[in-house]
């Protein structure tokens, strides 16, 4: 299912000048902001959850998502090379897979990794803050880029959406609105950084059960329809 050939070119595309600029300021900036609150505050345990789950996990975490969920695929299909790629002896479902492994790669280490070293920073993993939000970040990372992969391949404005929903939905009405926090990545994944800490620094609106089922089945439907919509690209370029 992964073919290094399609993953190789996903990540060149991925990591070119502009995207990679991007990719690298939001982490710096989360590291940043730690070593500010940790100079001005002191370490203090609900001071770091409160700055891990307002910006790592609300708001750096979904905007890589779509860096790098969008850019490993609707790129191709908005120039038109996906038809060089789809051309070639390989398995749409193979495509669609190996790009979902680099995007879930790239979005992992550009926000996972930052978000652990911003815990130590702020208060040294007090409380295991720093690893319950890492844990979190692992796993919406892989969430949000099977759901963002999806929107590129249905979607020339892919990235316009996937910003409205990661800046309107997951960091607005997520964060505020009750009914919308039960249908929100970021609410699923608190619901295992809540697990890890188990002390109530850390709420999440989801059950973990709950959570973990809606996670694994967003990110297998996601990359099903995603696969099936790249099929049905390739019957119409045929056509």
């Amino acid at each position: 299912m992964y073919n290094p050939t399609v993953a190789r070119l996903t990540y060149r595309a991925l990591l070119g000048r502009r995207r990679a600029l991007i990719l690298f300021l939001l982490p710096a900036l989360l590291v940043l902001i730690a070593a500010a609150v940790r100079a001005f505050n002191g370490a203090d345990d609900q001071v770091a959850a409160d700055v891990l789950g307002g910006f790592a996990l609300a708001t750096m975490v979904p905007l890589i998502g779509v860096i790098a969920g969008t850019g490993a695929i609707g790129p191709e299909i908005d120039d038109g090379s996906i038809v060089y790629l789809l051309s070639k002896p390989v398995k749409r479902s193979s495509i669609i897979f190996t790009k979902l492994i680099v995007a879930i790669a790239v979005t992992m280490v550009f926000s996972a990794v930052p978000t652990f070293i911003a815990g130590f920073v702020l208060n040294g993993n007090g409380q295991q803050v720093a690893v319950a939000y890492t844990v979190a970040a692992l796993v919406a990372s892989i969430a949000y880029s099977a759901l963002f992969l999806l929107l590129g391949t249905v979607s020339r404005h892919a990235v316009v959406i996937g910003l409205v929903y990661a800046l309107v939905w997951e960091t607005l009405f997520g964060s505020l609105i009750s009914g919308a926090k039960t249908l929100s990545v970021q609410q699923w994944s608190l619901a295992l950084a809540e697990k890890v800490t188990g002390d109530g620094l850390i709420d999440s609106e989801v059950g973990l059960t709950t959570a973990t089922v809606l996670l694994v089945a967003v990110t297998v439907v996601a990359t099903w329809f995603a696969g099936h919509k790249l099929r049905t690209l390739t019957l119409a370029g045929e056509e």
